[in-house]
């Protein structure tokens, strides 16, 4: 089915502030704590991005914040963590049926704090014959949120990082969250991220860099790409992820409560990987409806047939929140225009 781009209202944002804003993690409103405008908007405008749904969920135990893989003629998904797994991992040949495969990345590296449920938001792609895994942990030396590198030979893992410090870390912000990989049809490959500001009353905005070709080093400086500035994405945005098709770059993100029925994903154009970026409509492009809530944590692939694609988590519409006995299941979705 087509999941209509509904308008959600805006009374019930006040809400907001009375629930987490990432794992475990609680937001400290400030009196600067509000939509600042900065981001260049086309409100009204309806974006050129619709869905066909897969028979949802595809797997239906907790897999959120998936990110897909295509290779060794199949799909490897990645999620965050989930009970002891750091890295739960699952494989496909059809992308209908799922089987799990384990922790792609049993061990922290030694700068990550182990044992906290603090894993999040893998992102995985092949360069120079290695597959690289980017991911967020606790980092112990600041406190905060950063994101990771590690490295294996199989897209199965063992992922093993062996620095003695994040990859990428803005602790000055709130630290660093929700990696993801971006590809240049030219092969220039950048990292995605949102500085985590909600964690402790800062700003929040998405950030683009361009990285070495072997994917180990970070070249030039950050660029801002968005900053919450609509009122459905209530305190915060994060979870970018972008491709690029028919001369355009888009990007989909995530807005408000993770563990709520307000989480959704927006939608905006780029001229390039670094910016700059305009939200399109004024709101979201995925939402609750009757049977599921709180969509969010997308990525994009491509299929083996050549068909884009977006998965995301969704919690099932009556059981929403982990304390209510809900899960974050895996959905698939074509994009279809």
């Amino acid at each position: 089915m087509l999941l209509p781009l509904l308008r959600r209202g805006t009374g019930v944002l006040a809400l907001a502030a009375a629930f987490f804003a990432c794992e475990g993690e609680p937001t400290t409103p400030t009196a600067s704590d509000h939509p600042d405008l900065a981001t260049p908007s086309v409100p009204g405008t309806v974006p050129p991005i619709a869905f066909t749904h897969a028979d949802s969920p595809v797997y239906t135990g907790d897999f959120a914040d998936p990110f897909v893989l295509v290779a060794d003629s199949g799909y490897y998904a990645y999620a965050t963590n989930r009970g002891s797994s750091n890295v739960p991992s699952l494989w496909s040949s059809d992308l209908k049926t799922w089987s799990p495969l384990g922790d792609a990345m049993p061990v922290l590296p030694a700068w990550a704090e182990s044992g906290r449920r603090l894993t999040w938001a893998p992102s995985v792609m092949q360069m120079a014959g290695r597959y690289v895994l980017l991911f967020t942990a606790r980092d112990r030396q600041s406190g905060r949120q950063c994101i990771g590198r590690a490295e294996s030979a199989s897209p199965a893992g063992p992922f093993v990082d062996t620095s003695s410090a994040p990859f990428l870390c803005q602790a000055e912000l709130g630290g660093s969250i929700d990696p993801t990989f971006v590809r240049h049809s030219t092969g220039e490959i950048y990292v995605l991220w949102k500085n985590d500001g909600n964690c402790c009353g800062q700003a929040v905005a998405l950030w683009s860099q361009r990285l070495s070709p072997d994917g180990r080093l970070l070249s030039g400086r950050p660029a801002k790409l968005l900053e919450r500035d609509q009122l459905w994405e209530g305190p915060l945005i994060e979870a970018p992820t972008m491709w690029e098709e028919s001369g355009r770059w888009h990007l989909l993100y995530s807005a408000n409560m993770w563990d709520s029925g307000l989480y959704s994903t927006g939608y905006a154009e780029c001229d390039t990987p670094t910016g700059p970026c305009r939200k399109i409509g004024d709101g979201p492009v995925l939402q609750s409806d009757g049977q599921t809530a709180g969509p969010g944590g997308a990525e994009t692939f491509t299929d083996r047939a050549g068909q884009r694609w977006i998965v995301y988590h969704a919690w099932t519409a009556t059981l929403v929140g982990y304390r209510r006995g809900g899960v974050r299941s895996l959905h698939l979705a074509a994009i279809t225009r």
